[in-house]
């Protein structure tokens, strides 16, 4: 299973606690049809088959190709030079290796 480390647990919340954005929303992690690439969008709920993640109140939706593809991830985020959310995924054993998006 995915886990979320604390500052990406804070970042998610921050973000779906802004006022436009409805109750119970969360970030919505879907991978393509090839498995080679992953997107992250804002969603107000999650889609039919979706995996929820509720870590300290941060909402993860995943789909099905996510679920397996983050196995044995963890999200994290920091922040860019310019102010901006940078999400990461990385082994959760091994921080050497990650993959943002």
């Amino acid at each position: 299973m995915l886990a979320v480390t604390d500052n990406a647990a804070t970042a998610i919340r921050d973000i779906t606690a802004q006022e436009a954005v409805p109750p119970g929303s969360g970030l919505r992690i879907a991978a393509d049809e090839s498995g080679n690439a992953l997107t992250l969008s804002l969603a107000a709920k999650p889609l039919d088959g979706d995996h929820v993640i509720d870590e300290a109140g941060a909402r993860l939706f995943l789909d099905r190709l996510a679920v397996q593809l983050l196995d044995g991830k963890e999200l994290d985020v920091t922040v860019d030079p310019s102010g901006d959310l940078q999400f990461a995924v990385a082994d959760r054993f091994d921080y050497g290796v990650s993959e943002d998006f």
